[in-house]
């Protein structure tokens, strides 16, 4: 099988360096998806005020800094692009928040302590997991007893989905769970992505030992639309996300007794 995992941790890291600029300051809090309820509308984050925090998949580093702007204690972010790093790095030097940050797999811990977070965020990051499971048990690890996890992923039906003529089609099937090779994807990069059903999140989410509070799949969010997203053919369009959400939202919790780092 030449999707093994070194080759998709490669594909997609040499992938993510190359379309890095193209997703600079996109879909970060308060910001969940495309056209997707907003932290002002849902109210998912516990107290950002002295909690440490880290993100995975943290990007371009903008929702630390809105985290930052928001008092948090500590600022963590693990990234597979080091391209994405240094933009983190450099935002958020700029702006004068200090963080720990690490160009890493997620499927690895490159030195983030454990038992140590408040919350644990992946906006827009976790689906390009290539070992789930193992994924949500390093962030379990993370989280100290009463922490929360709360991530926001495309919706598992909405990448099936094809529009044509005002109409929306499967394009594939929902229960196809085999990894996708995109040797063309945004900036020409070549990219491996997961499809994976609604059910494999949230049981993944439980086998890790995490308790799930909140499940959201919202409406489409007309104020977040961009003017390409009214064009008909768009990937993300107002009235593709009408008919179907384009952003699955979860926050799930860790048991234990809620200790707070202040």
């Amino acid at each position: 099988d030449h999707l093994d995992q070194p080759t998709i941790q490669e594909t997609n890291r040499v992938g993510w360096n190359k379309a890095a600029q193209h997703f600079y300051g996109r879909t970060a809090l308060p910001i969940y998806g495309p056209l997707a309820p907003t932290e002002n509308d849902l109210r998912l984050l516990d107290q950002i005020r002295g909690a440490r925090i880290l993100e995975i998949g943290c990007g371009s580093g903008h929702s630390l800094l809105y985290l930052g702007e928001h008092d948090a204690a500590e600022l963590w972010g693990l990234d597979l692009s080091e391209t994405q790093i240094g933009y983190a790095c450099a935002l958020l030097q700029e702006k004068g928040y200090p963080a720990h940050l690490f160009s890493s797999p997620m499927e690895e811990n490159p030195g983030i302590p454990e038992s140590y977070f408040d919350m644990v965020l992946s906006i827009y990051a976790l689906g390009w997991t290539y070992d789930l499971a193992h994924t949500l048990s390093l962030i379990t690890s993370y989280l100290k007893p009463g922490g929360s996890f709360i991530f926001s992923w495309e919706h598992p039906i909405y990448g099936c989905l094809k529009s044509q003529d005002g109409q929306m089609f499967l394009k594939r099937s929902y229960s196809d769970e085999i990894p996708i090779t995109r040797p063309s994807w945004v900036g020409n990069a070549s990219v491996i992505q997961y499809p994976r059903k609604l059910s494999t999140y949230l049981n993944s989410l439980i086998e890790a030992g995490l308790i799930v509070e909140r499940v959201i799949e919202g409406d489409a969010n007309p104020s977040l639309a961009r003017k390409e997203d009214h064009l008909p053919d768009g990937w993300y369009t107002i009235s593709r996300a009408q008919m179907m959400p384009t952003t699955l939202i979860v926050r799930a919790r860790k048991p234990g007794v809620v200790q707070r780092s202040d």
